[in-house]
């Protein structure tokens, strides 16, 4: 068959543009799987650097919406971000907008921001320029930080109550106090450099000491907590009893360092 022949030319043709297709067919599935590794590597990249960001703000932060101010040319709205008891971010969600409010809004508000989180207070500096606009920004502030201050004093001092008692109350036992008609020795409970409690752990017994102990103790138990000391009056009747609960609680607040 001659090479210029028309039959040759069209096998000829058909071959290659099978040769062509099988070429694309065993390129592009390799094409396809790159381009998927290459956008997953990136979303994972992507994802990788934004959980960090996400787990803090979780543990940490919260957020608190001051109260919408009217002005003369629109509203402010102040948001703050809190960490730790701390302004870590200030934002006005709503400002004034629209005319020359725009170019106003744009030039107070970065600045104000900016000094929320400086001073951590109201206490900041109006805009010259944006005087209505920096007054309503510190109105809806200082409703946020109240807000904020309220949140912060409701559970902490709560818990800390209740930790205060159990961390500052001790119980400390006086020296034994000999007397005529027997041992008197004290022990107090002492929480916050004050006596809380007072009771004789011995005490005279036997005989007419049960009934002058009886009357004396609880007498003497009441005044050292109401006078905080060992400067207490004798019970009348109970004389060496009185002198050697004094002794022995003198010694308590001794060990207690009160």
């Amino acid at each position: 068959m001659k090479k210029s022949h028309p039959i040759r030319r069209v096998l000829l043709a058909s071959a290659a543009t099978v040769s062509g297709i099988v070429l694309l067919l065993s390129l592009k599935p390799a094409t396809d799987s790159s381009s998927a590794s290459a956008q997953g590597a990136a979303q994972g990249a992507a994802a990788a650097q934004e959980s960090p960001q996400g787990g803090a703000a979780a543990a940490g932060t919260s957020t608190v919406t001051g109260a919408a101010t009217q002005t003369e040319y629109g509203v402010v709205q102040v948001r703050l971000t809190v960490a730790n008891g701390k302004i870590t971010k200030a934002e006005a969600v709503q400002a004034p907008h629209g005319g020359t409010s725009d170019q106003k809004t744009a030039l107070s508000v970065p600045k104000l921001n900016q000094e929320v989180v400086a001073t951590q207070s109201a206490d900041i500096t109006s805009v010259t320029g944006a005087t209505y606009t920096s007054g309503g920004y510190k109105k809806s502030l200082q409703s946020a930080i109240d807000k904020m201050k309220a949140a912060n004093a409701a559970a902490p001092s709560q818990s800390s109550a209740a930790a205060a008692p159990a961390a500052q109350a001790k119980t400390v036992t006086g020296n034994v106090a000999t007397t005529q008609y027997g041992p008197v020795q004290v022990r107090i409970t002492v929480a916050n450099g004050k006596i809380t409690k007072a009771e004789a752990v011995q005490a005279p017994s036997g005989g007419t000491s049960d009934q002058k102990t009886a009357l004396a103790i609880p007498k003497l138990n009441q005044e050292a907590v109401a006078a905080g000391n060992a400067n207490i009056d004798s019970v009348s009747s109970a004389t060496y009893t009185s002198g050697g609960y004094k002794q022995s609680l003198q010694s308590a607040l001794d060990k207690a360092g009160v």
